[in-house]
Formats: structure tokens, sequence, C-alpha cells
């Protein structure tokens, strides 16, 4: 992927890795519950997404199928590693603390990484 995503660009993504092959329709209206875009603004961040080598289009008679070229769990991790290498040095634990101190933390997501931390030490 040659460029960051855009907010409105990653709804449409989560709509096909959730499904894909989808056409421009299928996309609007999937993202339909939770935006009110019209099916041009869906063709307009599915034209940019192909210009980032995000997604890929195949043309099917007069329609196109559109999947992503982007597997969701690499764009996570990528876009971690961008956050935490921006705004805290790449270092994880001053993440951890901040959400901490934000009380952003339940009770399950500090079980979870003691978890991942055990996993880790073994």
């Amino acid at each position: 992927m040659s460029e960051k995503i855009s907010e409105a660009e990653l709804v449409v993504m989560e709509a096909l890795w959730e499904q894909s092959p989808q056409t421009a329709n299928d996309v609007a209206d999937r993202v339909a519950t939770t935006r009110d875009w019209s099916l041009q603004t869906v063709k307009t961040l599915l034209s940019r997404l192909m210009g980032k080598d995000a997604i890929a289009a195949q043309q099917d008679g007069r329609r196109f199928l559109y999947r992503p070229l982007v597997r969701r769990d690499d764009y996570v991790a990528s876009e971690s590693g961008r956050l935490v290498n921006r705004l805290f040095g790449g270092r994880v634990s001053p993440l951890v603390a901040q959400l901490a101190q934000q009380d952003q933390l339940t009770a399950d997501d500090i079980a979870e990484l003691e978890q991942i931390l055990k996993g880790l030490k073994s």
C-alpha cells in the first residue's frame, strides 16, 4: 500500500474485509447503517483506495467487483506500529500507561494483557 488510509476510506475497507468481492452498490448498502453516504461518495472512496493500491477491481459484466489487496491484520499491525512510533517513541509501555491513566482499560483488558505477557515470558 502506497499511502495512508483515511477514516472514511477505512469504513469502506472494513466493509470489504467483512465480505468480498463486492460491487459499489453492495459496499454502499453495507456502510449505509453507519454513514449517510451516496453511491457516488462510495465510488469516490473506492477509486481513492484503488489509487493507493489498497483494493483491486475486476470487471463483471457492466459492474466492478472490489476486493482488498491488504489484509486487515497487516493493516492493523502497520497502523499500530506507526501510532506507537509517532506518539510513544516506539515503546508500548507508555501507551498502556496512558490508557490506564485515562481509565481506558477494563478488567478484561488487564487480564488479557497479563495472559499475553505470561505467554511472552514463556
